[in-house]
């Protein structure tokens, strides 16, 4: 019984700080990244398409599409 109590603490603690991350990228999102809209630079076009790269890599992984595709 300790390992699958083991187990879930470790997968809750996992579960947590990915929500945790979620509000803040949400927040981040919603506050346009930290830019001004009206000062918007392809440097900042750049940074951002590799953020989305990143996420739908997880996604991807998640659900089975793209490259994790079955």
């Amino acid at each position: 019984m300790t390992n699958a109590r083991t187990a879930i603490d470790a997968f809750i603690s996992a579960k947590l700080e990915i929500d945790g991350m979620l509000t803040r990228l949400q927040a981040l999102s919603d506050d346009h990244f930290n830019t001004d809209p009206d000062q918007i630079n392809w440097g900042h076009v750049g940074t951002l398409d590799h953020y989305r790269a990143r996420l739908r890599e997880i996604c991807d992984s998640a659900f089975h599409e793209g490259e994790y595709a079955e």
